[in-house]
């Protein structure tokens, strides 16, 4: 990694400590600058880094889940210059065959979705980058990679903005060899506390 790697990862772990607010020991609401009001020009220093890092993965998509990796993913897409695909959320399990769909289910909030992908998007030609706001238990990523794996295409790697160390997901991911890079690695959270695995992303 760069040294301006350094500064944009630093940049998110600043923005975060001073605009992020620790609920729990589980719980990190970022809704003031990426999933719910977006600040842009974190986004473009983030989307960067992630285009710096897999810039040589022959990456031909990006992928992410609706709705908070959007904004990180079609900045990341513009850097790679190639198209953004959002994986919906459908809470019906109505089959369709012209999607790929499998169930997600989410320990945070409890629920399960329906995750779905237009065959017409993906193909075998592809190698994908999934983007993603959040890595806790790793399930919304474990989805993409089935819906990926339907449509037989290959994962270049997962890109997560803010990852949840003490939590299961990268472990299940690595397990599975698939890359995991990650810009802001919490190690544990308390109730208006926040602290960083200070080592560099891997």
């Amino acid at each position: 990694m760069t040294k301006n790697g350094v500064k944009k990862l630093q940049l998110l772990k600043d923005k975060i400590l001073a605009e992020g607010n620790a609920i729990n020991e589980d719980i990190l609401k970022v809704d003031g600058f990426i999933n719910h009001q977006v600040d842009p020009e974190l986004m473009e220093e983030i989307a960067k880094e992630f285009a710096e890092h897999f810039k040589d993965k022959g990456i031909t998509k990006v992928v992410t889940i609706e709705s908070s990796g959007i904004a990180p993913a079609v900045f990341t897409a513009r850097e790679l210059g190639v198209p953004m695909v959002i994986f919906k959320k459908q809470p019906s399990k109505v089959l369709n065959d012209d999607l790929y769909q499998t169930v997600v289910t989410s320990f945070t909030k409890g629920t399960s979705y329906e995750l779905t992908l237009s065959k017409k998007f993906i193909d075998a030609s592809d190698h994908v980058l999934i983007i993603d706001d959040f890595l806790a238990n790793g399930e919304a990523a474990t989805g993409a990679i089935r819906l990926l794996r339907m449509a037989h295409a290959t994962v270049a790697g997962i890109g997560i903005l803010i990852e949840k160390s003490f939590q299961p997901g990268r472990a299940k991911l690595v397990e599975s060899g698939i890359e995991v890079y990650s810009l802001a690695r919490i190690n544990k959270l308390g109730t208006d506390f926040i602290s960083f695995i200070d080592d560099e992303p891997t």
